[in-house]
């Protein structure tokens, strides 16, 4: 069931100029031109409304760079392509600090995070006054209540995972207020779980409305709140709950997989080809931030995360910029990481993750290319390859089909070298397809329909995996693991080649396979590079991908743990651990907050990123808190002094 946010723009700006707690010093004096003011949130309609508004808190993950910037930038998975707008958040370098210095008007200021979980923050608590104060006892009411206590917790819980501790305020704001502290990690983590359980216990096991706030996605948040105060980035105070966290946590997660399943083939989780299709409603997903072709309803908050993982392909022969291939603003390159973690003969994910060829989309006049022909080809090998011993073998590789060369080729490995990983190929690299929205209307549009997703089940499986492993329970980890490995093996008859992604969305309605059809000018191409990547004979043959223990891993594994210096059952295992979540999870807003809770962000960045190396430092596991707030905040009725602002502040900012 898509929920419709039909909040008039009214009531939305109601909630954003409610008198702030935090963020500038100055506000703006507003008239009231409407009839309602904040007074309407005591009414049945005026609550149903805010109960409403909380959803569109959901939509900001989407809805712009800040997205990406804080949760894939300066890891081990991906690195700034071709748009340097948000460079800083990569290389933590020049003014990656409290006070950020725009590049131009699409960078992430320092602030930008932190108020906008304030702005949910206040929402939340104003519904649990109001919900609180003039509803009658019911079903309603609890649900409003759950769905305010669960996003209170959400807010909190992206907050202490991105800055440590933060203010807490669990009052609704109705006035400026300047007067605050910082609680500590330990405070807020107490106040999220408390919440959490709270939203659990009045929120119904609805596992049908993926844009739902349900009891499911209550559980799922709380097993991954519980791990993160078990986590190393706690450990100076964790000491005396953490093995009843684990406990706990890993209590809600059996819950949550005991009632769904995951999606039969890991490609149906990116076929997505129209608002509200079958990749919408699939019982893995636990929570989605929805959004809908209504435009009234779609407020400041659209997806826009198509445009960010995509490569650059207008400019190349045969092609121009269609809205199946997306508008490319090649925002995230990806690291040699990224392709190494798999292994990319036995396990689909890669191939289902991943965009590999390019259809032509504009024949050159007089060229023997039609519409539909192969142009765009990233060949992904492996680092004994020798097919490529220099570029200009790239220039004769043939599409098996047509045996016409294929205008655009580009590989991975060339003369025994990473060859993508130069400088000069800022733009080019196979683009993560998670978030391509063949469905908008024109090619210059910013703003997709597709919903985002904010938790599925195979999330909550590797949760618990990585809580057995805390627990040493290494053979009931594999469990875990192996069950979402299972969905990545190829099975008996599987076409490797095939491929979709949400480029199919075009002419979706046309064609109601779902894939774009031939003949338009249309870039989608049907297939993946599979073979001509891995040079092998064609096979339809099933494949494992079960582990039988962490004391012998596959090879792609063995190599991070030898490059990293692991050596412990410990280390080996939560290795293991966190590339099967890039495997299963690349690019869903979780590696910086993973690599960070665990505390292996330096040494995977330093080890991966080209851009982060030379400048992560252990400071980087946080962020700084914004200069906006330290300014903003009093003591005593008085601005804070410099050295009051420095202990308010994480340590090396």
């Amino acid at each position: 069931m898509k929920i419709y946010h039909k909040l008039s723009i009214k009531i939305i700006v109601i909630l954003l100029t409610i008198p702030a707690f935090f963020g500038c010093t100055k506000f703006l004096d507003e008239e009231l031109t409407t009839q309602r003011d904040t007074e309407y949130f005591k009414t049945p309609e005026g609550i149903e409304d805010l109960a409403t508004g909380l959803y569109y808190n959901l939509r900001i993950h989407f809805a712009s760079e800040w997205g990406f910037a804080t949760t894939n930038y300066g890891t081990d998975e991906f690195r700034v392509g071709g748009d340097a707008s948000n460079g800083m958040w990569d290389s933590y370098a020049g003014s990656f600090s409290s006070l950020i210095t725009a590049v131009n008007v699409n960078t992430v200021m320092a602030n930008t995070l932190w108020d906008n979980m304030y702005v949910g923050i206040n929402a939340a608590n104003l519904l649990i006054e109001n919900a609180q104060a003039y509803l009658p006892d019911g079903a309603q009411k609890d649900r409003y209540l759950g769905e305010a206590y669960f996003m209170r917790a959400f807010n909190y819980q992206k907050l202490v995972r991105q800055y440590g501790g933060v203010p807490l305020k669990v009052s609704a704001s109705t006035s400026v207020e300047r007067e605050f502290s910082r609680n500590t990690a330990e405070e807020v983590m107490a106040q999220v779980i408390t919440d959490f359980t709270a939203a659990y216990g009045l929120l119904q096991p609805t596992a049908s409305e993926t844009g739902r706030i349900t009891k499911d996605a209550a559980a799922h948040f709380l097993a991954k709140a519980y791990l993160f105060r078990a986590s190393e980035i706690n450990d100076n105070w964790n000491g005396a709950t953490k093995q009843a966290d684990l406990t706990e946590g890993l209590r809600y997660a059996d819950e949550v997989i005991g009632g769904r399943q995951l999606a039969n083939n890991f490609s149906d989780l990116w076929n997505y080809t129209k608002v509200d299709g079958p990749n919408e409603t699939l019982n893995e997903i636990i929570l989605s931030a929805q959004f809908t072709f209504d435009r009234s309803t779609r407020g400041s908050y659209g997806n826009q995360m198509h445009l960010f993982y995509l490569s650059q392909y207008l400019n190349l022969p045969q092609m121009e910029r269609d809205i199946a291939g997306g508008r490319e603003y090649q925002r995230l390159r990806t690291n040699y990481y990224a392709y190494d973690v798999y292994d990319r003969v036995n396990d689909s994910r890669f191939w289902k993750s991943f965009k590999t060829k390019y259809a032509v989309n504009k024949p050159a006049a007089g060229s023997d290319y039609v519409l539909g022909d192969l142009s765009i080809l990233y060949i992904i090998n492996g680092k004994n390859d020798t097919r490529f011993p220099d570029a200009q073998a790239l220039q004769n590789v043939r599409d098996y089909k047509t045996n016409k060369v294929i205008p655009s080729v580009f590989a991975a490995r060339v003369g025994g070298n990473d060859y993508l990983d130069s400088d000069g190929f800022q733009n080019r690299f196979p683009p993560l397809n998670k978030f391509i929205d063949g469905s908008r209307e024109a090619v210059a549009d910013v703003i997709g329909y597709r919903d985002g997703i904010l938790a599925r089940l195979a999330d909550t499986y590797l949760t618990a995996a990585e809580i057995c492993i805390r627990q040493e329970q290494y053979a009931k980890a594999l469990t875990y693991i192996n069950a979402v490995r299972e969905r990545a093996s190829y099975k008996q008859g599987e076409n490797r080649r095939a491929y979709t992604d949400g480029g199919a969305a075009y002419n979706a309605e046309a064609n109601p396979a779902g894939y774009a059809r031939f003949g338009d000018r249309n870039s989608f191409y049907p297939e993946n590079s599979y073979y001509e990547s891995n040079n092998i004979a064609e096979t339809t043959a099933e494949t494992d991908l079960t582990i039988t223990s962490f004391a012998s891993l596959p090879a792609e594994d063995e190599a991070i743990i030898q490059k990293l210096g692991y050596a412990s059952s410990y280390d080996r295992a939560l290795c293991f651990l966190l590339n099967e979540r890039s495997r299963e999870l690349m690019g869903e807003f979780y590696r910086w907050e993973d690599l960070s809770r665990t505390k292996t962000l330096v040494a995977r960045a330093k080890a991966y990123s080209k851009t982060a190396a030379p400048n992560i430092q252990d400071r980087h596991l946080l962020r700084p808190i914004p200069q906006s707030h330290l300014d903003a905040i009093q003591k005593d009725g008085r601005a804070l002094t410099p050295q009051e602002k420095q202990a308010e502040q994480n340590p090396g900012y």
